[in-house]
């Protein structure tokens, strides 16, 4: 067999044992720590680690330049994505231990956020293209299909898919749990209960979430993680709404919308959420038909979030009110798989997102500790 190592490709004679009641049997290969894969544990760590921020034919020549490794770019791709998804069974096991818990944060206070971004997917209208462009090349080359047996791979049913992030950290920064999925919310409120108890969550001594208040992230907060002591309401997302509702009636850009932002958003940020809604009424029975519309929708939006909105307590306590870490780990996890003109298969996606996570939750030589001791 050929192996690929951190010093090039080295071939291997060895003995393969067979036993009806045990199967067969690669003592060698258990002892080179190469049991299940022709490619080295160090191999595949420095395709992953390259590939989180470079394209894989990046990575193939990066690799042929530094380390004398010669992998196509198709095989460098393989290897990656073979390793997400490893990531993925591994994280689902609690195999690989958080690189924190509530009790090494400053105070016991642990704090918690959700979102959503979407990312590209491989429609299954294009995989039927590529699919019927495979068979024609094979038919025309008088080539018998390579495809194992078995339904192929399908589609996503659209070009994006919403890829869901969670995060836990400490309210000073310095510590941080990420994991993402493609589920949908109630895959990933089993995800968020798997991932707290990780972090000990319940052991916090106050704990709470700041998000943008999405009904299925509310959802799965009062579902998953009922331990949680306060729910915020991100600031920036009740600003948008304002900014929104004074552009619809007042005009965008005019002096009276920014006025009247100004007014509203002084109120909710220095006496509270209640002060705004007092101050707002008067606008809501002043305005008719569309304008009315408008405000009575910023009106109810405020309304069904009061305990979230209080904003001068959660300030005296200090507590975040801004979602700032989730939604950057949005973007940062999402990077990878959002270049220009990328489609990824739905399943490649996590595996990609998995990889990164790792990284970002600082679990990275614990799991490469992990592989190199199986």
């Amino acid at each position: 067999m050929t192996h690929e190592t951190v010093n090039g490709t080295v071939t291997i004679e060895r003995t393969v044992y067979w036993s009806k009641a045990t199967g067969t049997l690669h003592p060698t290969d258990r002892w080179l720590g190469i049991e299940q894969h022709r490619v080295s544990p160090g191999v595949r760590e420095m395709c992953c680690l390259e590939a989180l921020d470079s394209s894989f034919g990046h990575v193939a020549r990066s690799l042929r330049r530094t380390a004398q490794l010669t992998l196509s770019e198709d095989r460098i791709r393989r290897v990656v994505e073979a390793e997400g998804h490893r990531v993925i069974a591994t994280q689902r096991a609690g195999s690989i231990p958080p690189s924190f818990t509530a009790a090494a944060c400053s105070d016991g206070v642990m704090v918690t956020g959700a979102d959503g971004v979407f990312v590209p997917v491989v429609p299954e209208s294009q995989k039927a293209k590529r699919r019927a462009t495979e068979a024609a090349k094979r038919q025309g080359a008088g080539r018998r299909s390579r495809r194992r047996p078995g339904r192929p791979k399908t589609g996503a049913d659209g070009p994006y898919k919403e890829a869901k992030v969670l995060a836990f950290y400490s309210q000073d920064k310095s510590k941080l749990h990420v994991a993402a999925t493609l589920a949908d919310s109630e895959g990933f409120g089993r995800m968020m209960r798997r991932e707290a108890a990780k972090v000990k969550l319940g052991q916090a001594t106050f704990s709470y979430s700041v998000a943008d208040g999405a009904p299925w992230i509310e959802r799965q907060y009062r579902l998953k993680l009922p331990m949680l002591n306060e729910h915020i309401l991100d600031w920036y997302h009740l600003k948008e709404h304002v900014v929104k509702t004074s552009h619809a009636v007042y005009g965008e850009g005019s002096s009276k919308a920014q006025v009247w932002q100004t007014t509203m958003l002084d109120a909710a940020w220095e006496q509270g959420s209640r002060v705004m809604l007092h101050r707002l009424a008067p606008y809501v029975r002043r305005h008719t038909e569309q304008r009315r519309a408008s405000l009575t929708s910023l009106r109810d939006y405020v309304e069904r979030r009061i305990s979230k909105t209080d904003y001068p307590s959660f300030r005296a306590q200090g507590y975040d009110c801004g979602s700032g870490p989730t939604e950057s780990q949005c973007g940062t996890l999402t990077a990878r798989v959002k270049g220009s003109g990328m489609r990824w298969d739905s399943d490649n996606v996590e595996a990609m997102l998995a990889l990164a996570a790792l990284d970002h939750s600082r679990q990275w030589a614990a799991y490469w500790a992990l592989q190199r001791a199986a």
